[in-house]
């Protein structure tokens, strides 16, 4: 069994957001920190790279009033354990998700992604570990890269990851006054307080730091792309019309993969969509879900 995190959730998140809803589970040779909360058919919410349960701080209470939520922290985010680093990738993150829910009993019905969680539902999806009425890609990450230097990310990604001081320096030089608030600035998004202290909270965590690293380091969706060619499930593309890091063109791409893609658009978010306007958010997927309930398998 992977380290626990329990203690650190213990002594370091006191107020955490929907704190009441946490529970921690044995999955997968990792303990995991999920939130489980609502009633209906089950949502499950992952979230993307360098996050946690806390970015779907408002979300997950909004779908609660319709659905029984299942939101969990990825391998060696938050205060989930981390796995060997042969399972910190894409393939791996959604083994081991599928792991949680079969040890929840959960059979989601509507699957969430936001940016790198939406190739890990995705995944779960093409590779038959869930079967739900459809997946929702919050500004999804389902394509390669395309941006100048993107061959050079993951290189230096390894590199960063095997140096063991560099998720310490990170952690620490994350203090800085400002340095989170422009990181979150540079996605296109401004969010709120509870957001900017659960981000400040992880960015300060050389653990989580180290993890999101070695995730970087072994992220490849090149299969994936390939892949949605053959996803027979409905996928509702939500995309924050002025997301700076991931440009809603290469969401549109997607759209021309995916044979079952819809795209809702959402004027003047970014990347964090979801964390600005939690309510249109989960208004969207409701009105996605039941027009999945209404059509044709």
């Amino acid at each position: 069994m992977g380290a626990s995190r329990k203690r650190e959730w213990e002594r370091r998140a006191k107020d955490w957001p929907n704190r009441d809803a946490s529970r921690f589970v044995a999955a997968g040779g990792i303990e995991w920190h999920v939130q489980v909360m609502g009633n209906g058919p089950w949502a499950l919410l992952v979230h993307g790279t360098g996050a946690s349960t806390h970015s779907f701080r408002d979300l997950a209470p909004a779908l609660a009033r319709d659905f029984s939520v299942l939101a969990l922290d990825l391998p060696g985010h938050g205060f989930t354990g981390t796995p060997p680093a042969g399972r910190m990738s894409l393939p791996g993150f959604a083994d081991l998700a599928a792991e949680v829910c079969r040890a929840l009993d959960v059979a989601p019905a509507l699957a969430v992604g936001h940016s790198a969680g939406a190739a890990v539902v995705a995944r779960m999806a093409l590779d038959g570990a869930i079967a739900p009425r459809g997946l929702a890609a919050l500004n999804g990450a389902l394509l390669p890269l395309r941006a100048p230097g993107a061959a050079f990310f993951k290189p230096v990604a390894k590199l960063l990851a095997a140096l063991p001081m560099v998720p310490a320096i990170a952690a620490w030089r994350s203090d800085a006054p400002g340095r989170v608030e422009r990181l979150l600035a540079g996605t296109g998004s401004r969010i709120d307080a509870a957001g900017l202290r659960g981000y400040r909270r992880l960015f300060a965590d050389a653990d989580h730091v180290g993890a999101t690293l070695a995730m970087m380091a072994n992220w490849d969706v090149a299969v994936l792309a390939r892949d949605l060619a053959r996803l027979t499930v409905p996928l509702a593309l939500v995309i924050g019309a002025n997301d700076r890091t991931i440009p809603p063109a290469e969401q549109r791409r997607v759209a021309d993969l995916a044979p079952r893609a819809t795209i809702d658009m959402q004027p003047g978010l970014g990347h964090l969509a979801h964390e600005e306007d939690p309510e249109g958010t989960a208004a969207i997927l409701r009105a996605r879900f039941e027009s999945w309930r209404d059509a044709p398998a």
